[in-house]
């Protein structure tokens, strides 16, 4: 059996992604539902009543309580009616595998896989921001001499003037050094302005080169991511032609992508494995679902008040059974029609496919694989039926298929007359 192609795996883990996304989102839905809200709503009008309860007196803590009771109760109904809706939801989910399907058109078109580069915006942080210039140099204001006046009257006649020479000579020191220390205050501003400039300019200098570094890298890695983009472009071309010219590999990978598209719910999940023989043109098909176990076997969940829990009641055996064989029919019918509605240029002429299980045999131990439905179909037969109106099992028994008597107790379908009883 092949592995998927490199172009197959590509959308496989695309397809996963975008199914994470869905589900991501249908949890979101469910969580904003009815049931929920309530729950939560009642959840906190329970804590807000116990609360009220502890700090009232008996009679107010008595009704409290009473209200608190009232509220959990609603809490846990509302939870239960949550349960039930995913529960109903999971087997909507399983009991329409065909219908998801035949809505949807499974052509692929290759060409919608090329890729165009995606680049981030350039952030070079902060050393996209100028080193901000140095402010200009503000000189202090020049001292100012202020002599000292002279005397006056007989303050002059009497020993002033002596006096008065004295303070006009301290004055006058007093000056001189005012003016020697703004000299040299200025002096030093400007050397320091000079320095500063300087270490800016350095700075300033470091930062552009730093700049045009990361520009470069981030060119480099656009450029980088550029040509692996032409290059899976080239590669897909090449595959597109490949594939237009029947070369092997190229339909058995087409087919992958094909498969890969086909998302099936979190409940149910299937995979795929496939060969293609050029020769005869037939495309060899085994599918894995999950075991019988597995899926979901609960009728619905109530809540019990007397002992405050949530219980489940099981589905009857007939109804697990009935389920889980529909399933495995609807996922053998899907396969089919999702191969050949695919295959618009007809390089499939026919498919040969086992629907099973993957088991680890309760006699040896050993893993195993069971097949549960086994069918060939060629493409001219198969395109003429009306899938919205089929019943699986009665194409499945049309196209003389090898179909277990069991499958929700995994008994293989016996293949002792062959699969191509009808249309050989």
């Amino acid at each position: 059996m092949a592995k998927r192609g490199f172009f197959a795996e590509l959308n496989y883990q695309a397809q996963q992604a975008e199914k994470r996304r869905r589900q991501q989102e249908a949890q979101a839905v469910r969580a904003r539902s009815s049931a929920v809200r309530e729950h939560e709503r009642s959840l906190k009008a329970a804590e807000r009543a116990r609360a009220t309860a502890a700090r009232a007196s008996d009679a107010q803590r008595k009704a409290a309580e009473k209200e608190a009771a009232r509220l959990h109760v609603e809490a846990r109904t509302a939870e239960v009616e949550a349960m039930n809706n995913d529960l109903a939801s999971s087997y909507e989910d399983i009991d329409g595998l065909l219908a998801w399907t035949l809505g949807t058109d499974d052509y692929v078109d290759l060409e919608s896989l090329k890729v165009t580069a995606e680049h981030p915006p350039f952030d070079p942080g902060t050393l996209g921001t100028p080193i901000p210039p140095v402010s200009e140099l503000v000189d202090p204001p020049e001292p100012t001499y202020e002599e000292p006046p002279a005397p006056k009257g007989l303050a002059g006649a009497f020993g002033g003037k002596k006096k008065h020479d004295a303070a006009l000579a301290a004055a006058q020191a007093e000056h001189q050094r005012q003016i020697e220390h703004w000299t040299i205050t200025k002096a030093k501003k400007h050397a320091d302005l000079v320095a500063a400039r300087v270490v800016r300019e350095k700075n300033e200098v470091n930062r552009l080169m730093k700049f045009a570094e990361s520009q470069a890298a981030y060119e480099a890695e656009c450029a980088q991511r550029d040509a692996e983009a032409m290059a899976q472009n080239e590669q897909l071309t090449k595959f597109i032609n490949d594939l237009a010219f029947d070369v092997e590999y190229a339909i058995e990978d087409y087919v992958g992508i094909v498969l890969s598209n086909s998302v099936y719910p979190d409940v149910f999940p299937v995979e795929h494995d496939h060969s293609f023989d050029l020769a005869s043109r037939e495309l060899t098909l085994q599918v894995a679902i999950p075991e019988p176990s597995t899926v979901p076997s609960v009728k619905e969940y109530r809540y019990v008040k007397a002992k405050d829990e949530i219980t489940a009641s099981p589905l009857t055996a007939k109804a697990q059974k009935d389920r889980y064989t529909a399933a495995v029919h609807q996922v053998a019918v899907r396969t089919l029609h999702e191969v050949f509605e695919a295959d618009r240029a007809g390089k499939i002429h026919s498919v040969a496919l086992t629907v099973g299980v993957n088991r680890v045999a309760p006699a040896t131990g050993q893993p195993e694989y069971v097949p549960l439905v086994m069918v060939a179909a060629d493409r001219e037969t198969f395109n003429s039926f009306d899938l919205a109106n089929v019943v699986p099992s009665a194409t499945l028994d049309h196209l003389g298929a090898a179909v277990s008597k069991s499958p929700f107790d995994l008994t293989p379908a016996n293949t002792s007359r062959g699969v191509r009883q009808r249309g050989q």
